[in-house]
């Protein structure tokens, strides 16, 4: 299996607080990796040193070849991020939000058809304004925007915090979908069965640093969970 994103050595830090500390790992084509850890661990400072906001020493490869830093340059190169928030722009429709996703340049299967498909709900309200939306709904529209990207790697930042379990049992839908057509996933996420119900492995962090790697189905026995305090 050949690795989309990898990290070596990686070393992030804001100001002068150090958040990872020497974090090696990949993910690989096709993959559905699970990051979990309590809140702090470093498990959003991860997915956005890809983009380099924190400081950054070590080397963040994509297909082989390092990042440069441009904040850009990871999602012309195939890696996406759904960001926790939604960041939905309020004075663009739906559809104009989604039709955003183009500006990285590539294209491939995700058109506004397929992205419509997948979330019914979005094809309704495609002239509403996108934060006239439900809570699920936006998170729905974040990651039909990061689609039309087209990513070979989609990550996505706590994509059912907050959200009624029926609103998460439709993104999960939604994400077994994604998977299904190749993408690989790298999921932060509090909601550790939903990672179990996707995930073909975990990773965890704890104060910055990886304490454990394995099967997603071993997030259900006690050790492991004691490991990274869930």
């Amino acid at each position: 299996m050949s690795a989309i994103l990898e990290f070596r050595d990686v070393f992030a830090s804001y100001g002068g607080a150090t958040i990872l500390q020497d974090v090696s790992f990949v993910v690989g084509a096709g993959e559905t990796v699970g990051l979990v850890g309590r809140n702090g661990a470093g498990k959003s400072t991860t997915l956005l040193a890809v983009y380099g906001v924190p400081t950054v020493r070590g080397d963040i490869l994509v297909d082989g070849v390092p990042l440069t830093g441009r904040a850009h340059v990871p999602t012309s190169r195939g890696v996406c991020l759904v960001p926790q928030g939604k960041r939905i722009f309020p004075n663009l429709t739906v559809e104009e939000n989604i039709l955003l996703g183009r500006a990285s340049g590539r294209r491939g299967t995700w058109t506004l058809d397929a992205v419509f498909e997948l979330f019914p709900n979005l094809a309704r309200g495609r002239r509403r304004h996108g934060t006239a939306l439900s809570g699920g709904e936006q998170q729905m529209l974040a990651i039909a925007r990061a689609l039309m990207a087209e990513p070979a790697l989609l990550m996505l930042d706590e994509p059912t915090e907050g959200l009624a379990p029926v609103v998460i049992d439709a993104i999960v839908e939604a994400l077994r979908e994604i998977r299904a057509r190749g993408t690989a996933l790298l999921l932060v996420e509090q909601h550790i069965g939903m990672i179990q119900k996707l995930a073909d492995r975990y990773l965890a962090l704890r104060g910055g640093k990886l304490v454990g790697e394995g099967p997603a189905s071993q997030l259900a026995d006690r050790a492991v969970q004691e490991l990274i305090a869930l």
